[in-house]
């Protein structure tokens, strides 16, 4: 551990801690396996390092994760739009799904996740991608068109208070705030 401590200055180690729900060792482990995912000869600087999407979805947390995708587009800072992620990047996907994070803010990285096409609203195409990610893209998962329909049906009326045929983060987060699991299951653990 000696080795990876002392390539993460000890300042930057101090204001991660600061801007994030981690603990010192929790960032120590995650610089460990952030640098183990770049080649050999760029580990030295993995602080200023970029990974690819391609070896970030190695990791065992995220490859069965059915959102995996979306949770690489809603954490990647990179402008070539390719999702693939900075150390400083990881560290904010860790610290959102770390067990210390406030419901307020792993509602609102749900919330994001769950936008597919980033309009800031969760219409029924966004409702119908969520489902298909949880129950399965197989043919013996996936739901009828009337059953999806109905499904979907179901949440609106559940969840959109407005009425507008949409879900926007507000009232995402008042149905979330019923789930008293959410907190506890919207996690990642290294």
């Amino acid at each position: 551990m000696g080795g990876s401590a002392s390539l993460l200055p000890r300042e930057a180690l101090g204001e991660y801690q600061e801007l994030t729900f981690l603990s010192k060792q929790e960032i120590l482990l995650a610089y460990k396996r952030f640098s183990e995912l770049l080649p050999k000869e760029e580990r030295e600087n993995a602080c200023s390092a970029r990974v690819p999407k391609s070896q970030i979805l190695t990791l065992p947390e995220l490859r069965a994760n059915p959102f995996q995708h979306r949770i690489c587009r809603v954490f990647s800072t990179s402008a070539d739009g390719d999702d693939s992620m900075s150390f400083e990047d990881f560290l904010d996907m860790l610290s959102v799904f770390s067990d210390s994070a406030t419901s307020d803010v792993k509602s609102h990285y749900a919330f994001r996740i769950f936008d597919f096409d980033d309009d800031g609203t969760l219409d029924r195409k966004d409702l119908e991608k969520l489902v298909n990610c949880l129950t399965g893209q197989g043919e013996e998962s996936r739901l009828s068109n009337a059953e999806m329909e109905q499904l979907i049906q179901n949440i609106l009326e559940e969840s959109d208070i407005d009425k507008d045929g949409t879900i926007n983060l507000s009232e995402f987060q008042h149905v979330v705030s019923r789930s008293p699991d959410f907190a506890s299951s919207f996690k990642i653990i290294l």
